[in-house]
């Protein structure tokens, strides 16, 4: 099967039975995204949802968070994944966007990823979601999905799994299909023991293949009408 027949399937699928696919953060501006997708580097979304709306109640606004030690904010945020660095990285982050940018959370993602703990994803994720541009960021899911469904080939880092993807997938689709790709490989396409069974891709899945060969997997698992 050719890349672009592999990319049309998977966006033919998603597109008439997953059309409205949003982050699972919860926030209520640009700025409460932008805290919420840092904290959520190498942690959960479910996680990550647990501990903002006191750290939002106490630091409403970038400028409250400015404001604040690294030390309190840790207090807020101890049980995410490395709460320490996190601190530090929100409070640099809150100082930058009032500094340099008044307040307001850039739209450029070369602007985004001057500010501390934002990186490449980060900004693309910000991008996207807030001022819905085609930016496809790439996390650990998006990154696995990928490769396993033949979407990207050696892609060895997410720059260039984001790159490849970006040359097959339609400019309209770009937000919905970064967010395809996550909750896929967050509740089907998992890291360890896939649900192959509840796969739509399976009939053309290159990781699926691998484990029907190695017999890990039944041949028929997952295979559905038009899959």
């Amino acid at each position: 099967m050719q890349k672009q027949e592999r990319f049309e399937r998977v966006i033919d699928w998603f597109s008439q039975h997953r059309p409205v696919a949003e982050t699972e953060l919860v926030y209520g501006n640009p700025y409460e995204l932008l805290t919420a997708v840092i904290l959520s580097a190498q942690c959960t979304d479910k996680r990550v949802n647990l501990v903002t709306p006191a750290l939002f109640k106490r630091f409403p606004d970038p400028q409250s968070l400015a404001a604040a030690s690294p030390e309190e904010v840790f207090t807020y945020i101890r049980s995410v994944s490395y709460p320490n660095n996190k601190s530090k990285h929100l409070v640099g982050m809150a100082k930058m966007l009032v500094e340099d940018f008044g307040g307001v959370v850039p739209d450029k993602v070369e602007e985004l990823q001057k500010m501390p703990g934002v990186g490449r994803k980060t900004a693309n994720v910000i991008a996207s979601v807030v001022y819905e541009q085609p930016k496809l960021a790439v996390d650990t899911h998006v990154f696995r999905v990928s490769a396993r469904l033949g979407l990207t080939t050696n892609a060895k880092t997410p720059l260039q799994t984001e790159l490849q993807l970006m040359k097959y997938v339609p400019e309209d689709k770009v937000a919905v299909f970064h967010h395809w790709l996550i909750l896929h490989g967050r509740y089907i396409c998992i890291a360890r023991m896939p649900k192959c069974e509840e796969c739509p891709f399976t009939g053309f899945c290159l990781y699926f293949r691998k484990l029907v060969k190695n017999g890990v997997k039944d041949p028929d698992a997952g295979l559905k009408p038009g899959a």
